[in-house]
């Protein structure tokens, strides 16, 4: 997006703070916002200064409230507090930074700002939004770029918006895949206030839901979310919802340590999906969901407060991931996937005799996600190989040629075209193509829906890929895939939890996709914190 506000003299139009309304009226109202920073770009709170359009100071409070603990613990975000008043809707100001702040205003706890919305969700009076391009420098979502106004990835998740903006109350699946989390990303590749404001409220709503008392283990579950299932469903249970709205609104009302600590503790036992540990048997239930979903809250967490148990965790799921994959215990070899058992995955009992070895491609998306989080903190080398692996597999296993489909069996909806793409609904290096096709017709059916976020894993692999010829092949994927971006299926809309699976890790393929080949094996862009 192009920025062409003029700045005062002291900042910049990238430094633009733009105050709405969200509930309530009244010209003056008090704000908080949340503006992150690169590492390294901040170390002293007082050096920030609120400006209003004509470039004079603003009273503001300005406190610390993430650093970037895996690099060298400069500041990631600060929370500004000042008095708004507002044109309308709206009001300009900008943040400076280099003098110290000379006029200082008292705090106040978030929780004074929040009022009941018309869904009776208690969010702020006031939002604000930053511009795209510094929210996108600060790496607070991980690399990312602004979204341009031609960019084909950026109208399907505004067609999408248009059915998925609605606040979910009548259906708890919606929440799946992390609801907040997907809105909070697309707010910051695109500065737009409806993202925030949907995401803010989702937010609010998905914290209202938490257990907080009790003991984090099933059959208690403290930690756990509770709308509409039981809370030992971990597969729900999100860290970083709580580590964007804290970094981008200023939002540190909805939990504490003692929540994260549940909510990071719950995962460890697994709820009712029984404890995860590294896979040693074929015979053991695992599914790709639960095992980057608990990466990537683990990953969160560490991010959020800083406390190396956190990191210590996250290494701990690494080394399960990383020795099920390049040694599986069913001694099929190893083919670059996280191979396990067809009839577990689908909660069956388990039939060696006629199980189906192999993977869900989509559900991995979660793994590579997770990886992908884990090596921006810890800079763990193995990752790197781990998703060229999986890059490798998918482009030897895990696509449909799509010249193979017969009429009678095209998987895929029309709505991307002729050479739309699709990948298997469970790949395998090992089950024929009679196998598979079985399972696609039974289950499979438009698995192509999830060829958006599968650009994610593509592009992680295209920029980790020092093979030239690895390389082209995925790049040729890449082009393939960019037919999946049709707003004619972006307007899809029976699966509400689509648009959080689609797009909560999406977006960063397109800074990958900016990115030299290979250019992941030599960037100095991952933390050090190694445990």
């Amino acid at each position: 997006m192009q920025v062409t506000a003029v700045a005062p003299a002291d900042s910049t139009p990238e430094q633009r703070i733009v105050v709405h309304r969200n509930v309530g009226e009244g010209a003056d109202v008090p704000v908080s916002v949340g503006i992150p920073f690169p590492p390294s770009a901040l170390r002293d709170a007082s050096l920030v200064r609120i400006l209003d359009a004509k470039g004079e100071e603003v009273p503001a409070h300005v406190q610390v409230t993430l650093r970037w603990y895996a690099k060298d613990h400069s500041i990631r975000a600060v929370r500004a507090q000042f008095q708004a008043r507002l044109q309308g809707n709206e009001a300009t100001y900008y943040f400076a930074v280099g003098k110290p702040r000379s006029r200082e205003a008292e705090g106040w706890p978030y929780e004074k700002e929040r009022v009941a919305d018309a869904q009776g969700v208690k969010v702020a009076a006031a939002l604000a939004t930053l511009e795209p391009s510094w929210l996108c420098a600060s790496l607070i979502a991980g690399p990312q770029v602004p979204a341009t106004h031609d960019e084909a990835y950026a109208r399907y998740v505004s067609t999408q918006f248009d059915w998925a903006r609605k606040l979910p109350v009548d259906d708890h699946t919606a929440w799946l895949f992390d609801r907040p989390s997907t809105l909070f990303k697309a707010y910051v590749r695109t500065g737009r206030f409806d993202y925030l404001q949907a995401a803010d409220q989702s937010y609010h709503f998905y914290m209202r839901h938490m257990k907080r008392e009790g003991l984090p283990i099933s059959p208690f579950c403290a930690g756990g979310w509770t709308y509409g299932k039981e809370p030992c469903d971990v597969k729900y249970v999100y860290i970083e919802p709580s580590l964007l709205a804290l970094a981008l609104t200023g939002d540190d009302s909805e939990y504490d340590a003692a929540l994260i600590d549940k909510m990071v503790t719950l995962w460890q036992h697994g709820g009712w999906s029984g404890t995860p540990g590294p896979y040693t048997n074929p015979g053991e239930r695992f599914t790709e969901r639960l095992a980057g979903l608990g990466l990537l809250a683990t990953v969160n967490a560490y991010e959020l407060t800083g406390e190396l148990r956190y990191l210590r965790d996250t290494r701990e799921r690494v080394d399960w991931l990383y020795e099920h994959q390049r040694a599986n215990p069913d001694k099929l070899g190893d083919d670059g996937s996280w191979r396990n058992s067809w009839n577990l995955h689908e909660d069956d009992s388990w039939q060696p005799e006629r199980d189906v070895r192999g993977s869900s491609p989509w559900m991995s998306e979660n793994i590579i996600d997770g990886l992908w989080h884990a090596w921006l903190v810890t800079g763990d080398a193995r990752i790197p190989t781990m998703i060229t692996a999986f890059g490798r597999y998918m482009e030897r296993y895990g696509w449909i040629d799509v010249k193979a489909i017969k009429s009678n069996r095209d998987w895929r909806n029309p709505c991307s075209g002729a050479n739309g793409q699709i990948a298997w609904y469970w790949s395998s290096s090992q089950a024929s193509f009679a196998k598979l096709a079985d399972i696609e017709d039974s289950d499979g059916w438009y698995s192509d829906s999830h060829n958006v976020e599968l650009v994610m894993p593509v592009a992680a692999a295209y920029y980790f890929e020092t093979d030239h010829a690895q390389s082209a092949a995925l790049k040729r994927r890449l082009d393939a895939l960019q037919s999946s971006y049709s707003t004619e299926c972006a307007e899809v809309s029976d699966t509400t939890r689509r648009f959080n699976w689609n797009n909560r890790g999406a977006g960063v393929a397109m800074w990958f996709l900016q990115q030299p080949p290979g250019s992941g094996a030599v960037s100095s862009m991952a933390g050090h914190a190694m445990p």
